[in-house]
C-alpha cells in the first residue's frame, strides 16, 4: 500500500486532503497537528483558522470509528494515522528538532519502507520539497488545491496601501441588513448624524474598515450614480471582500465596478491592474492576461502588472517559460527600489525558484541560462 504524508500547508489549503489518497496510507505527523492547533490562538486569517478547525473536526470524526495512533479506516479506502516523532532515534542528518518543517521530515524518514519506493510526502513548500529530495523522499504537489496562493501573492504596492484584513465583524446578512437600512435612510427626510450617511453610528461602529467603505460608496452612489471615485471605492471594497473571503461573487462584483469606472478613465492603470486580478480570481485566465497587458503596452515598468502577469501564467497556464520571465522583470525593476519595492523583488525571487523547480518536477526543465535568472534564484533558500 502506498504511503502519503501530508505537510500541514496542503491540510490548510483543503482540509479534504485528509480523505484525497484513496487506498493510500495516509501519514499526519504530529507535528503538523501541533501547528494547527497554535492557530487557535494565533492572530492569522480566519480563513486559515477555519480551515485548521475543519482538519480538527474530521479527524476527531475519524477517532470515532478506532485509535488514530494505530491507523483508522477512511469511507474511501485506504487508512489513516497520526505518527509521532520517535524521540530515541537520531534525527536525519541535516535536519534539526528545533524545525517544525524538520520534524515532519524526520517523521516521513521514520516511516520510509523499501528505501522510500512506497512513500510520498505531500507538501507545498519549497523548502521542504529541496530537503525531502536530499533524503531520498518522493515528493508530490497538491497545485490543483492552490487556488490559495494567487489570492496570497496577486499584490497592490502603487495604490493604496492597506489595511491589514480584519475579520468581518458581524455575518453577511446581517452585513446586507445594514445595507437596506442605509438605502432605507437615503430615501427620508432625515437630520444628518455624524457620520453623514444616515446609517445610526452604532450601526457603523460593528462593521469591519471594508464594510464600512463599501457601505459609504453605495450611499454615495445612489445620490449620484456617476460619481467615479465612489465607483472605484466599491471596486475596492468588493476586491478585499474577494480577498477575506475567497468568494467569488464579490469577484464578479469588483469587475462590474471596475469595468464601469474604466469607460470613463480607460487609461487608470492601477484600476485595470485590479480588473485583471479579479478576473483571475474569478476564473476568467485570459481575461486577465489580456488587461494585465493592456496595461504592460501602456506602461511596461509597472511592477504590480508584471508581477500579477506572473501569477496568471504560471497559475493560470502552467506557462513556466512566460512566468519566469515576467517575474524576472520584476526583480529587475525592483533591485533598485525602496524597501517595500525590494520585498516585492524577493517575493518575485521565490516564485522564480519555485517556478524552476516545478518545471522540473513536471518534466519541462527551463534552460536557467537562458533565460538570465541563475543568479536570481542562486540565492533563494
Amino acid at each position: 500500500m502506498r504511503t502519503v504524508v501530508l505537510d500541514t500547508n496542503v491540510l490548510l489549503a483543503d482540509p479534504a486532503a485528509l480523505t484525497a489518497f484513496p487506498d493510500a496510507d495516509v501519514v499526519i505527523p504530529e507535528t503538523v497537528l501541533g501547528e494547527i492547533d497554535k492557530l487557535k490562538t494565533q492572530r492569522v486569517d480566519p480563513d486559515l483558522r477555519f480551515k485548521g478547525r475543519e482538519v480538527s473536526r474530521m479527524l476527531f470524526e475519524f477517532s470515532e470509528t478506532g485509535s488514530l495512533s494505530e491507523g483508522v479506516e477512511l469511507p474511501g479506502g485506504g487508512t489513516i494515522r497520526v505518527v509521532p516523532l520517535k524521540t530515541d532515534r537520531d534525527m536525519p542528518e541535516g535536519l534539526s528538532n528545533r524545525s517544525a518543517d524538520d520534524r515532519i521530515l524526520a517523521v516521513a524518514a521514520q516511516v520510509c519502507k523499501n528505501e522510500c519506493e512506497d512513500l510520498t510526502l505531500v507538501t507545498n513548500d519549497l523548502n521542504m520539497l529541496l530537503k525531502a529530495q536530499s533524503l531520498g523522499i518522493k515528493v508530490e504537489r497538491r497545485a490543483e488545491l492552490e487556488a490559495g496562493f494567487a489570492r496570497r501573492f496577486i499584490i497592490r504596492p502603487f495604490q493604496r496601501y492597506r489595511v491589514p484584513f480584519t475579520i468581518l465583524a458581524i455575518a453577511l446578512a446581517v452585513f446586507a441588513a445594514v445595507l437596506a437600512l442605509a438605502f432605507y435612510a437615503t430615501s427620508l427626510t432625515r437630520t444628518s448624524n455624524s457620520n453623514g450617511s444616515g446609517v445610526p453610528t452604532e450601526f457603523r461602529d460593528m462593521l469591519s474598515a471594508t464594510q464600512r467603505s463599501l457601505l459609504d460608496g453605495l450611499v454615495a452612489l445612489q445620490a449620484n450614480p456617476g460619481d467615479l471615485e465612489s465607483i472605484r471605492e466599491v471596486g475596492d471594497a468588493y476586491y478585499n471582500l474577494r480577498d477575506q473571503s475567497g468568494d467569488v461573487t464579490f469577484a464578479q462584483k469588483a469587475i462590474d465596478y471596475y469595468e464601469r469606472f474604466l469607460k470613463t478613465r480607460p487609461d487608470d492603470v492601477n484600476v485595470r491592474t485590479d480588473l485583471s486580478a479579479m478576473y483571475f480570481y474569478a476564473g476568467a485566465t485570459d481575461k486577465a492576461i489580456q488587461e494585465a497587458t493592456r496595461v504592460l503596452e501602456a506602461e511596461p515598468d509597472h511592477i504590480q502588472a508584471n508581477f500579477n502577469l506572473g501569477i496568471f501564467y504560471w497559475r493560470g497556464r502552467t506557462d513556466y517559460k512566460a512566468a519566469a520571465l515576467s517575474f524576472k522583470r520584476v526583480a529587475e525593476l525592483t533591485k533598485d527600489g525602496d524597501v517595500h519595492s525590494q520585498l516585492i523583488g524577493d517575493e518575485a525571487k521565490k516564485n522564480l525558484a519555485a517556478i524552476v523547480t516545478e518545471a522540473t518536477t513536471a518534466g519541462q526543465p527551463l534552460d536557467t541560462a537562458a533565460l538570465g535568472i541563475s543568479d536570481l534564484i542562486g540565492g533563494i533558500q
